[in-house]
C-alpha cells in the first residue's frame, strides 16, 4: 500500500495501490490458466493467445480476399492471381510470414488411397486461396552508409518455408533501365533529371530536364539522396522507392495481393508520420489501396494490386511474444536505419513510449484516422509517390505563399543565381512540364523543404548539376507535356522575373508617390 498522507495515519486514510490486473490474475478466455500476458489491460494466457493473434490476423485480411464480396455471409475465398509479402526482416514482416504460411500454404487436404482429395472435388478446403506466394525483399545497403549485403541473410531465414518464392530487390532498382524496361516492357529508355540551384537544392519550380549523364543505378541513387534537403526527407524518399519497387514487382508477377507486416503500432507511427509531412489527403491508403491508385472502392480493373496490412489490428507487443513462443526467426532490420533522424524517427520514439504507459492510445491514433475522409476529390495521381493528388493545391500555395521580396537587387540575384544546363537543347527543357503541378503536397515538401543544417545519409561523392530522377517519373500525358491550342498555337511556358513582370504591367500600377 502507498500513503497519499500522513504516514501514521489509520489504515483507512491509506489510499490502495493500483492492482497490476484490472480483471485478476487468471485468463479471461478460458478462465482457468494464470495469465501469461497483459493486452490493454486484459489478462491471456499462452494457449489462448496465440488463437487470438490468429483470429485478428484472419479477420484483417480476409473480408479483402475475393474481388467481390456476393451475398453470402461466408464467401469461399478464392483470390484472382498470387500473393505478394513484403519482408524486411522485422518483427512485423517476419510474425505475418508465419501467419500466411500457415494459414493458407502449410496444410494439405487429406487424401484417400487413390491420392484424391477427401470430401469432394468441389470441397473448399481442396482449393488454395493463392496461387502461390513470392516473398520480396528490398535491399537498401546501398542508400546507407557502412551497411552490409543481408540479401543471402533474408535467404536463409526463408529456408524453413518451402514453396515459397523470394524475390530479391535493390534500392538502385528505381534507376536501373533494364529493370524498368522488364517490369513494364516499354522500351522508352529516357530518364529524367531536376533541375538543381546554386546550393545544391532542387529549385522551387522543380523543372525537369532530361538526363545527359551516364551514371550507374547505384552513383544515381546516392546522387539523389544527397540532392534531398533534410534527413526527413531522405527517409521519406527511401520509403517510397521501397514501397513503389514493391508494387511494380507485384504487378509484374500477376499478384492479386500484396501484404505488408505493419502491426498496429507500425500504423500508428505511419499515420502520425504521414500527416506531419503533410500527406493528409491521402491517409486513407496507409489502411488499404489498390494499385494502381485512382480504384474506387468496389470496381474492377485488370491488373490491379489489393494492398492489405494485414497485423493492423496486432500490436508490437502482441507480435514479440508471438514470435517468442512460436519460435519465429527474426533477422531484424539493418541496424543503421533505425537511426535515420527526422520526423519519422521521432514519431517513432513517441508512439513507442506511449505505448508502454497508455497502450489504448495507439489504437485510438488508428480508429480517429480511419475517420477522416479527404476534402474534396482527387485530381489524377502524383508522379513520384504515385498517391491520390488534392485538387487546387497550386491555387492554395499561391495564397500563403511569399511572392516579391521588398529589395529589388536581392530579386536579381536570386533570379541570376539558377544556372543553366548548357548541355541541354532549350526547346528539349522548355517542352517538358513543370513537375511542381504534377506532385503531393508531401512530395513537393520532400523536394523543397530548406533545414539550417545540410544533412545526408548519402556522401557528396558525384558531383553534376541535376539530380536524377527514378524511372517511372515520366509525363503521363503527352499533350500536356506540349500543350497546344485549339487554333493549333504551341503554348511554351516560360518563368518571367520580377523585373519583366514589372514591365508588363508597368502601365497599370500607380506612381510609389
Amino acid at each position: 500500500m502507498a500513503s497519499c498522507g500522513n504516514p501514521i495515519a489509520d489504515d483507512s486514510a491509506l489510499m490502495l495501490s493500483r492492482p497490476r490486473f484490472d480483471k485478476g490474475k487468471h485468463c479471461v478466455k478460458c478462465k482457468l490458466n494464470l495469465g501469461n500476458i497483459v493486452i490493454r489491460h486484459a489478462v491471456y494466457c499462452r494457449d489462448c493467445f496465440t488463437p487470438l493473434v490468429i483470429v485478428k490476423f484472419r479477420r484483417a485480411l480476409e473480408p479483402h480476399v475475393n474481388a467481390n464480396a456476393g451475398t453470402s455471409k461466408r464467401p469461399k475465398l478464392k483470390a484472382s492471381g498470387s500473393l505478394v509479402l513484403g519482408f524486411s526482416g522485422g518483427l512485423g514482416s517476419a510474425v505475418l510470414l508465419d501467419l500466411v504460411y500457415k494459414s493458407y500454404f502449410a496444410g494439405r487436404p487429406p487424401t484417400d488411397e487413390n491420392g484424391d482429395p477427401r470430401g469432394g472435388i468441389n470441397h473448399p478446403r481442396n482449393v488454395s486461396v493463392w496461387t502461390s506466394c513470392a516473398v520480396c525483399y528490398v535491399e537498401v545497403s546501398s542508400a546507407i552508409p557502412e551497411a552490409h549485403e543481408r540479401t543471402e541473410e533474408m535467404r536463409s531465414a526463408l529456408a524453413s518455408y518451402p514453396n515459397l518464392k523470394f524475390i530479391p530487390l535493390r534500392l538502385e532498382d528505381a534507376f536501373d533501365e533494364s529493370w524498368w524496361c522488364r517490369m513494364t516492357g516499354n522500351p522508352d529508355m529516357s530518364q529524367l533529371t531536376l533541375e538543381l540551384g546554386k546550393d545544391g537544392l532542387p529549385t522551387e519550380g522543380l523543372n525537369l530536364a532530361h538526363s545527359s549523364n551516364t551514371l550507374s543505378p547505384k552513383d544515381a541513387l546516392r546522387a539523389f539522396l544527397t540532392a534531398l534537403p533534410t534527413p526527413t526527407a531522405v527517409s521519406r524518399a527511401i520509403q517510397v522507392l521501397i514501397r513503389l519497387l514493391m508494387f511494380f514487382t507485384a504487378q509484374f508477377h500477376g499478384a492479386s495481393h500484396l501484404v505488408l507486416g505493419s502491426s498496429l503500432t507500425t500504423l500508428a507511427v505511419s499515420l502520425v508520420s504521414c500527416v506531419a509531412q503533410g500527406g493528409g489527403h491521402a491517409i486513407r491508403e496507409e489502411f488499404q489501396e489498390e494499385w494502381p491508385p485512382g480504384l474506387s472502392p468496389g470496381v474492377e480493373r485488370g491488373g490491379s494490386v489489393r494492398v492489405v496490412r494485414p497485423l493492423r489490428d496486432v500490436t508490437m507487443k502482441e507480435c514479440a511474444a508471438f514470435a517468442w513462443w512460436n519460435g519465429i526467426r527474426v533477422p531484424g532490420r539493418p541496424r543503421l536505419t533505425r537511426v535515420i533522424t527526422g520526423i519519422p524517427g521521432l514519431t517513432k520514439d513517441f508512439v513507442v513510449r506511449l505505448e508502454k504507459d497508455y497502450p489504448s492510445t495507439v489504437s485510438t491514433i488508428a480508429r480517429t484516422c480511419a475517420k477522416l475522409e479527404p476534402k474534396g476529390t482527387s485530381v489524377g495521381e502524383c508522379w513520384f509517390c504515385y498517391s491520390h493528388l488534392q485538387g487546387g493545391l497550386a491555387d492554395w500555395k499561391a495564397r500563403i505563399s511569399i511572392r516579391s521580396h521588398p529589395n529589388l537587387k536581392v530579386v536579381e540575384r536570386l533570379a541570376s543565381s539558377s544556372p543553366a544546363d548548357s548541355s541541354v537543347h532549350p526547346d528539349q527543357t522548355s517542352r517538358l512540364p513543370p513537375l511542381d503541378t504534377h506532385l503531393c503536397y508531401s512530395c513537393i515538401t520532400m523536394f523543397t523543404s530548406r533545414s539550417s543544417r545540410k544533412s545526408s545519409f548519402a556522401p557528396p561523392l558525384i558531383h553534376h548539376q541535376d539530380m536524377p530522377l527514378p524511372r517511372w517519373v515520366k509525363p503521363q500525358d503527352a499533350e500536356e507535356a506540349i500543350p497546344v491550342s485549339k487554333n493549333g498555337e504551341l503554348w511554351v511556358r516560360s518563368r518571367q522575373s520580377e523585373k519583366e513582370c514589372r514591365e508588363s504591367i508597368a502601365d497599370f500600377l500607380l506612381p510609389d508617390n
